[in-house]
């Protein structure tokens, strides 16, 4: 991976790592109950540790549920948010990687990121 092929992917993919989320699920409320995070989301990613670009900020769409890279990234995103908020998410790029839990509430949530030698948080807030 080249230097800055590296850094595209420092920059958006640990960005949509932040909007990662929690790992256990937990059990789904009756879907008439269920708060939609489908929409479009802004992402705040803040390095704590490590030689990673101090903060990011990027477009994320979920969509059912399934979170999406929705900026011109060509990083690859995996992740789910289950009715309660909680989100795992993997973002990779050729051979690096990093992941993200944490959870979502209302417009807005938080949580942690690692990935390689860097880790930190995130904050996301709604944007539609």
């Amino acid at each position: 991976m080249t230097k800055s092929q590296n850094r595209n992917f420092n920059r958006a993919g640990l960005a949509l790592i932040a909007i990662s989320f929690a790992g256990a699920l937990g059990a789904a409320a009756p879907a008439a109950a269920t708060p939609n995070y489908d929409g479009l989301w802004s992402v705040v990613i803040v390095t704590q540790k490590g030689s990673c670009d101090r903060a990011y900020r990027y477009p994320v769409r979920i969509s059912n549920g399934a979170v999406q890279n929705d900026g011109p990234s060509l990083i690859n995103v995996s992740g789910k948010v289950g009715g309660n908020g909680a989100v795992t998410v993997l973002v990779s790029a050729g051979d690096k990687s990093a992941s993200g839990t944490g959870k979502l509430s209302g417009k807005a949530g938080g949580g942690k990121w690692s990935g390689g030698e860097c880790a930190g948080t995130w904050e996301a807030e709604r944007r539609d």
